[in-house]
């Protein structure tokens, strides 16, 4: 995906889910060549805790993001998928 067909995220809440055990949930700010760049973040490490990724991200959604990072880069061959935290279902 080019840079343009990611302009339609930037400024919206979302939920970077990557190959690694990390899921990113915060502000797309701007989407470089290699990069994108996020603010206000809530950085999670899949590895630690009881719940799965789905529950603490259902969880967020319910309750608000709460950052643990001011910036974030994410590289963007990482990302597995990327989607709006409004659009999270709750169940």
């Amino acid at each position: 995906m080019d840079n343009e067909s990611w302009s339609r995220w930037v400024g919206q809440v979302v939920v970077v889910d990557t190959d690694s055990q990390y899921v990113y949930i915060g502000t797309l700010a701007s989407v470089l060549d290699n990069f994108l760049e996020m603010k206000d973040v809530d950085v999670h490490d899949r590895g630690e805790g009881l719940s799965t990724k789905e529950k603490y991200v259902m969880e967020v959604r319910r309750f608000g993001v709460k950052p643990n990072r001011r910036e974030v880069s994410v590289r963007k061959s990482t990302i597995v998928s990327l989607s709006r935290l409004e659009d999270v279902l709750l169940y």
